[in-house]
C-alpha cells in the first residue's frame, strides 16, 4: 500500500510559516468525542481528522465504535477506512497523512478538527514530532516476537528498560507491539529510541479542547457501549474478518475487544467472560489515556461532556480564539 508523501515539511521554525487554525478535541474512550466533534463541525464549517488509530482499518467498524456512514456523509471525515487490517500504519505514516488532510481542509477555507484519544498520535501532530525514519525489519521483528514468547511481555519490557529507560517509562509493558518497535529502532540504529523522537513547532496554531465525565459515569457508558456492540453484531464482525483470511495474530486484531472475541471464537473464553474482560480492559485503557491528557495541563481547556451547555460553551471559546480575542 502506498501513501502519498508530503511536499511540505511537517515542522516549522517560526510563526511566519503558520498554516492556519486547528481545533484539537481529546478525551477518553466513550466520553462523547465523536458526537460533539460532529456538532462542532456543523456549527463551525469544519471537517474531522481522526487521530484514533483503531479507525484506520476497513472492516473494523462495530468494535471500534466507528462513526456511522450517515454521519460521515453529513460531515467529511478523514483518515477513516484508509487501510486493511493487515496493513498497519506507523506513527510516521499517520503523521504525514494527518498533516496532508489538515492542509487540504484549510486550503478549502474550512476548519480542521483533529479528534481522538490516542495520545501519541495527537502529540505527534501538534508538537511536530520527528519520528525515527527506520523501516520495519521483518527478520529482526520476527526474532523479537519469538523472544517475547520465551521471556514474556514483562521480560521483553525489562530488556528495553536496560537499553533505554526513558522509552520504557513511556511504553506500557502490556503493549508488546510498541516495545518491539522501540527495540527494533534501537538495535537497527545503535541509538536510544527516546533520543530519536524530537519535537518541533507544529505548522499551525491550535486550541485543545478536552472532554471529561465523572469516572463512574464514564465506566457506565463503557459498559453500555460494549453491550451495544455485542447486540449490533460484533461477534459476526470478527468472524467475517477471520473468514477473509486475516490472522488472529495481527497487531490490529490485538486491540481491546477483538482479542477477547477471538478468544471466545477459539473456545478459550465464554462470551460473558469475554464481555467482562472487554469492559475491564477498556477501563484500564481509559486510565492510561489520562497519562497523555492530564487535568492540570495548561494547554487543554476541559469541559464536562455531560452538561447541557457544553457544546455552546466550547463553540463560543473556539469562535473567540479564532477571532484573536
Amino acid at each position: 500500500m502506498q501513501f502519498p508523501e508530503l511536499d511540505l515539511p511537517l515542522t516549522t521554525a517560526g510563526a511566519s510559516e503558520d498554516r492556519g487554525a486547528l481545533v484539537v478535541l481529546v478525551g477518553p474512550t466513550a466520553v462523547g468525542k465523536t458526537e460533539l466533534a460532529i456538532e462542532l463541525a456543523l456549527r463551525l464549517s469544519g471537517e474531522i481528522v481522526s487521530a484514533d488509530s483503531r479507525l484506520f482499518y476497513r472492516g473494523m467498524d462495530i468494535g471500534t465504535a466507528k462513526p456511522s456512514i450517515a454521519d460521515r456523509h453529513g460531515i467529511p471525515h478523514h483518515l477513516i477506512d484508509i487501510a486493511d487490517p493487515d496493513e498497519p500504519l506507523s506513527l510516521a505514516v499517520f503523521q504525514r497523512l494527518a498533516a496532508q488532510a489538515i492542509l487540504q481542509i484549510q486550503a478549502c477555507g474550512r476548519l480542521p478538527i483533529l479528534v481522538g484519544g490516542t495520545g501519541q498520535y495527537i502529540r505527534a501532530v501538534i508538537q511536530g514530532w520527528a519520528v525515527p525514519p527506520v523501516e520495519p525489519d521483518p527478520q529482526l521483528r520476527a526474532a523479537l516476537e519469538a523472544w517475547e514468547k520465551q521471556i514474556g511481555k514483562d521480560g521483553l519490557h525489562a530488556r528495553l528498560a536496560l537499553l533505554d529507560p526513558q522509552a520504557a517509562g513511556s511504553i506500557d509493558s502490556r503493549n508488546v507491539r510498541r516495545t518491539i518497535r522501540a527495540l527494533e529502532v534501537i538495535l537497527t540504529t545503535g541509538r536510544p529510541f527516546s533520543a530519536q523522537r524530537s519535537s518541533g513547532l507544529a505548522p499551525y496554531r491550535f486550541i485543545m479542547i478536552g472532554l471529561t465525565r465523572p469516572r463512574q459515569e464514564l465506566y457506565t457508558r463503557i459498559d453500555t457501549r460494549i453491550d451495544d456492540m455485542l447486540q449490533a453484531g460484533f461477534v459476526q464482525e470478527v468472524q467475517l474478518l477471520l473468514a477473509r483470511g486475516y490472522s488472529p495474530d495481527l497487531p490490529t486484531l490485538s486491540a481491546i475487544g477483538y482479542r477477547e472475541i477471538i478468544a471466545y471464537l477459539f473456545g478459550r473464553l465464554p462470551l460473558e467472560e469475554a464481555a467482562t474482560q472487554m469492559k475491564r480492559q477498556t477501563r484500564i485503557f481509559v486510565r492510561r489515556q489520562a497519562n497523555w491528557f492530564k487535568p492540570d495541563d495548561p494547554h487543554i481547556h476541559w469541559f464536562n461532556a455531560g452538561q447541557e451547555d457544553t457544546l455552546s460553551r466550547i463553540e463560543s471559546l473556539i469562535l473567540s480564539w479564532l477571532s484573536g480575542r
